[in-house]
């Protein structure tokens, strides 16, 4: 177990758990694809557009997607140890899997993806106070999502879960370059948590993806990135 909950923020630790508990049985954070299939539905209305997941672990989302029909899907986290088994895992499914910091996807082209999703990884990078988080925590955030909105698709969308209530999220989520929505998603099943959707939509004109160039290989890696997969050294 983390020391405290910065490490949760560190690949380290991520390895260390992953190859402790193993990754063959699916874990999903912040409700599974039975919950939220539908908002997902709703919200996701073009099975042929680029999704980006942001730190994925060996979540079953990819897959669940994959059976809707969006197949050009790009998975990171920088967890080599979950990159390599959940690569393995789902090799039939032609998606992309890579190791890489979400705080520095320089391998990702820049308008690149129409969806991005974060379900549990902006929440890994929190400790301390909730009304005025750490220096290192709101640091860690701009970085990310500015490589959110580096990596969208004029238009795109961005796509974040979470127990964290609006009151204390939407002063890190907004910015210039997106509108920022907020949508409940009360647990009717368990009536326990009340979880949160944030919507936040890249200002710009909207692509069709069936439009963009092949040179993006359908995932928005850079040239020559196809073939190692696996092996970029969250």
């Amino acid at each position: 177990m983390p020391i405290d909950n910065a490490e949760l923020a560190s690949a380290d630790y991520w390895n260390y758990r992953y190859e402790e508990i193993g990754v063959e049985e699916a874990y999903d954070w912040f409700r599974d694809w039975e919950q939220l299939g539908a908002w997902f539905k709703d919200h996701l209305s073009r099975p042929h557009a680029k999704v980006l997941h942001l730190g994925c672990g060996n979540s079953t989302l990819t897959s669940d997607l994959h059976r809707l029909g969006f197949t050009h899907q790009t998975n990171t986290d920088f967890s080599d140890v979950v990159i390599t088994a959940m690569d393995a895992k789902y090799k039939d499914l032609n998606t992309v899997w890579k190791v890489m910091d979400v705080r520095q996807m320089d391998g990702l082209l820049d308008n690149s993806f129409d969806y991005a999703i974060d379900k549990a990884t902006m929440d890994s990078m929190f400790h301390g106070s909730v009304w005025d988080p750490p220096d290192d925590v709101r640091e860690n955030i701009d970085r990310y999502l500015r490589e959110v909105v580096r990596v969208l698709v004029p238009g795109g969308t961005f796509l974040y879960i979470s127990p964290r209530q609006p009151h204390f999220m939407k002063s890190l989520l907004a910015r210039e370059d997106w509108d920022l929505s907020v949508e409940t998603l009360p647990d009717r099943e368990r009536g326990v948590f009340e979880y949160f959707a944030y919507v936040m939509k890249k200002f710009g004109q909207e692509k069709d993806s069936e439009e963009a160039s092949d040179s993006t290989m359908q995932s928005g890696l850079e040239t020559g990135d196809e073939q190692n997969r696996s092996d970029f050294a969250e």
